[in-house]
């Protein structure tokens, strides 16, 4: 028998559920620093909680490890209350100069 009700599965990005962990968030090019939680982490992106208002749009730096070595660049694309969503964003390239004629 077939279900007439059969759901179609949702492919997601993998998420690792982080239980909350300490984390810092800084802006202003490293010159403010801030605590925050970070609540679950994909390859794209993270979902934090933290203290810190920030507006959608709104770029800072992610460090998940207490000697901060490696800051993660983000731009924030959600907020709900004290919760964010980060896209994690690449350095853009410079563009190639255009050739001038001569």
């Amino acid at each position: 028998m077939a279900s007439n009700g059969a759901r179609t599965k949702v492919s997601r990005e993998p998420r690792r559920q982080l239980n909350n962990r300490a984390a810092w968030i800084t802006v202003d090019d490293g010159a403010t620093e801030s605590a925050c939680a970070v609540v679950d982490i994909s390859p794209g992106g993270a979902k934090i909680t933290t203290e810190v208002a920030f507006d959608v749009t709104d770029r800072l730096a992610l460090t998940l490890l207490a000697d901060h070595a490696k800051r993660y660049p983000c731009e924030v694309v959600w907020r709900r209350g004290k919760t964010y969503g980060l896209k994690f964003v690449i350095a853009e390239a410079e563009p190639d100069q255009p050739a001038t004629a001569i």
